[in-house]
């Protein structure tokens, strides 16, 4: 990734999950961006890298990070997020919001498992992938994991990790041709509905 990528980034970020059960999480792009894509521009670009084409159009990219316990946690990001307040003026994500509360507090009291940042010195490496619907099966989601990969076991990393949902096997598929094992519980995650019902979190692992 270079600095001219930026503004393609920020573009492609709300394009290609169209059609995903994690596609507009709380419907407001600007703010899903805070926690899961400026992030890893601020913290550690080097691990981000993007694929184009042959006339230099962004095709796809992946964030990553080589060390997870050196990086803020999906709570952390995601709670300096929702701090803006423009999500006080949509409806939307203050609905998302107010059922990811409850989600929780049902998930609790029930016994259930909870969804966490995932934390484990065998997988200490975690990647997140994006490509645009039309470069879906050409190679480039692949050559993406497979240049982080590199990048990471070059640093010193054992192994990594990544988390999707269960309702997605498409994606599933996929990462488990890349090399990569379902790894513990799915439980479900507060807030996100996809066709009406909740989504379940999958961590999948791979060594390196």
């Amino acid at each position: 990734m270079t600095e001219d990528d930026r503004p393609a980034l920020r573009e492609l970020f709300t394009r290609a999950g169209a059609g995903s059960p994690t596609d507009n999480l709380w419907g407001d792009p600007e703010t899903e961006a805070t926690a899961y894509l400026y992030p890893y521009l601020e913290h550690e670009p080097e691990s981000l890298f993007v694929a184009v084409s042959d006339d230099g159009e962004l095709l796809g990219y992946l964030t990553g990070c080589v060390n997870s316990a050196a990086f803020p946690s999906e709570e952390k990001r995601i709670d300096q997020a929702i701090r803006n307040p423009r999500l006080l003026l949509r409806p939307t994500a203050v609905g998302f919001f107010a059922r990811a509360v409850v989600d929780a507090l049902s998930a609790k009291l029930r016994g259930q498992p909870v969804v966490a940042d995932f934390t484990d010195p065998r997988w200490p490496s975690h990647l997140h992938i994006n490509v645009a619907p039309e470069a879906r099966g050409t190679g480039a989601a692949g050559a993406l994991i497979d240049r982080f990969l590199a990048h990471a076991k070059s640093a010193g990393s054992p192994g990594c990790h990544l988390q999707t949902v269960v309702e997605n096997p498409r994606a599933v598929r996929f990462f488990e041709k890349m090399g990569f094992t379902p790894h513990g519980e799915t439980p479900p995650i507060p807030g996100p509905r996809f066709e009406g019902a909740k989504l379940h979190q999958l961590t999948m692992v791979r060594a390196l």
